[in-house]
């Protein structure tokens, strides 16, 4: 068996691999390393062939941080079916890791795998000398719903509560619900997603990061705002990205301003219907606090995504390799970061 690395430029060769992928999401999509490139990383597409087959992907990041620079490959790497062993495949890509991290001056090598948590998969990074890293950068444990049911079934397997919210916002004519292409209408999301982040807890992206990453989806209509209103003003907000016939829920706000009137239950219905016109099969409500941790941050949000339906996904946790000595300064910070937000 002789497996190959080479750098893929093609959109199309890209994203005709990934529609075979089973298991993925959008940040290994095309259109997220242009994202990434608009931010000003630098971003390398590998693909791995075994005899002129392409089969497997992994979009790596370079990425910039006051406390050092490392080599970021998130949600991946992807697997063809019945490709090479997982492991083989693996060890490939991390001797080309090894050298591009070298060339790129970079301390270390982190991997957020959307493999399944088994023993064995750990078993696979362990043996070939990673280490769990001390935060994750993207989610670990999400939640999904399967979209191939009638909307009156998806409504009848949702926490009767949270049916109970979306009717009774649908009988209320002073909530409306708006999409929007707008890339000025960014800014609006923006303001309800600063309050968020103090009552939840988390580093928000930067208003610059929120418009690229709408604008690099955008030509492809695989990316919309939608805008909960009261009375007139905007009370939540929500981006959901449509790729490949999943619909990702990626960013949330909300205000505090009228808590028993349910607008944000009516928004993110209003998502999953425009998900099921949409063709997505899938609709991923991204990440979520561990079930049994009812002190984490994110447990009422997670409560709220979890009314929807669906099930629980865990990956395998994000794993580093070590690349020089620098990678402790970064280790020690991110752990005092971790300790600091109660994650």
């Amino acid at each position: 068996m002789e497996l190959k690395i080479t750098e893929i430029e093609n959109k199309e060769i890209w994203e005709d691999f990934l529609r075979n992928v089973k298991e993925k999401t959008f940040l290994q999509s095309f259109n997220w390393g242009e994202f990434n490139k608009k931010m000003g990383d630098k971003i390398l597409r590998l693909g791995i062939y075994k005899n002129q087959e392409l089969v497997s992907t992994a979009l790596v990041i370079k990425m910039k941080a006051r406390r050092g620079t490392f080599l970021l490959v998130p949600h991946a790497p992807f697997l063809a079916e019945a490709s090479a062993g997982k492991a083989e495949l693996l060890k490939v890509l991390l001797k080309r890791l090894k050298e591009i991290g070298k060339e790129e001056k970079a301390a270390f090598i982190r991997i957020a795998p959307i493999w399944g948590r088994s023993e064995e998969n750990i078993e696979i990074f362990k043996r070939l000398g990673f280490r769990e890293a001390p935060i994750h950068v993207h989610p670990e444990l999400t939640w999904e719903l399967d979209l191939g049911l009638p909307e009156e079934e998806l409504l009848r397997n949702m926490r009767k509560t949270t049916r109970y919210l979306i009717r009774q916002g649908l009988k209320n004519e002073e909530i409306k619900i708006i999409k929007s292409n707008n890339i000025k209408d960014i800014e609006k999301f923006n303001n309800l997603y600063l309050a968020t982040k103090t009552r939840h807890q988390f580093s928000p992206f930067s208003l610059n990061y929120l418009e690229n990453e709408f604008l690099s989806f955008l030509p492809d209509n695989q990316i919309s705002l939608f805008l909960g209103e009261y009375k007139g003003e905007v009370v939540c907000s929500g981006i959901f990205v449509f790729w490949q016939n999943i619909c990702f829920y990626h960013h949330g706000a909300s205000s505090l301003k009228y808590p028993k009137v349910p607008v944000s239950y009516l928004l993110l219905w209003e998502g999953i219907k425009e998900a099921k016109e949409r063709g997505c099969q899938k609709f991923n409500f991204w990440g979520i606090a561990p079930i049994s941790n009812k002190k984490h941050p994110w447990a009422g949000l997670s409560l709220f995504k979890m009314g929807f339906g669906g099930e629980s996904k865990e990956y395998l946790k994000t794993q580093d390799f070590v690349i020089s000595n620098n990678y402790w300064f970064s280790f020690f910070i991110e752990k005092l970061r971790k300790l600091k937000r109660g994650l």
